[in-house]
């Protein structure tokens, strides 16, 4: 089948994104494959994803359960899904039975999900789940995540007392207006350092996921591993109703 004659919009700021993330890597003297960029499609039609998925992209993330279960049975197998953000208890079944090709969780944020989501591994009988621990770097009240200070204890609990899933790092979400950044980037890198020292982890292994559509070349140069992008490859969300989470 030809090609077709021109790309869509999406595909255009897709490969606009990856060479701003090579750069970014490149400066910081970093390996650009070592940076994962999730393309966050919440509110984004199936026939979107699947023409960033056609361009090559694999690695895709959404911030509401009803949204990726509905979303990931209509789309290739192969694809990594991401979850970002704050999971409630009650919706981690739903989550994990309707996503088999869940790859990673952005936003454990208690021992309470946690938990939940280690028996539910267990019991649906799926691949060890790798998790990120939140921690709220703003100290905004709004957000979600566990504070710095308690960010070891949680990774903790999640590496030595959940053995269907896999700790593998921390992330933030910062302030909408970007007004957080950097300060909040250097805070998760603080995190980083003591959750590796008192785990006894090597840096490499534990990864940031921070940076979104304005600030992700900022978060690469202070060693994101994972940055989350959405508007800039999408286009602005849409909104047409009030989404249950």
């Amino acid at each position: 089948m030809a090609a077709p004659a021109m790309e869509g919009a999406a595909v255009m700021a897709l490969r606009s994104v990856m060479l701003r993330v090579r750069q970014s890597a490149e400066r910081s003297g970093r390996r650009p494959e070592l940076v994962r960029v999730v393309a966050v499609s919440k509110t984004k039609p199936i026939s979107l994803i699947r023409e960033v998925y056609d361009a090559g992209h694999r690695c895709f993330g959404e911030n509401y359960v009803q949204e990726i279960v509905d979303k990931a049975p209509q789309l290739p197998e192969d694809i990594k899904w991401h979850f970002v953000g704050h999971l409630q208890s009650n919706k981690v079944k739903t989550l994990l039975s309707g996503v088999p090709n869940l790859a990673m969780v952005h936003g454990v944020d208690n021992e309470k999900v946690a938990n939940y989501l280690d028996r539910t591994v267990s019991s649906i009988g799926r691949n060890p789940l790798k998790v990120l621990v939140q921690v709220n770097t703003s100290g905004e009240v709004s957000k979600s995540g566990v504070e710095p200070s308690d960010c070891v204890e949680l990774a903790k609990h999640v590496k030595l007392q959940c053995p269907n899933l896999e700790f593998s790092g921390l992330m933030t979400i910062g302030m909408p207006d970007y007004t957080s950044t950097p300060d909040n980037f250097r805070t998760l890198s603080n995190c980083k350092a003591e959750v590796c020292k008192a785990l006894g982890m090597a840096e490499e292994q534990c990864e940031l996921s921070m940076g979104m559509s304005g600030d992700f070349e900022q978060a690469i140069e202070m060693g994101s591993t994972s940055v989350r992008i959405g508007s800039t490859i999408f286009g602005p969300r849409e909104y047409p109703k009030k989404h249950p989470n």
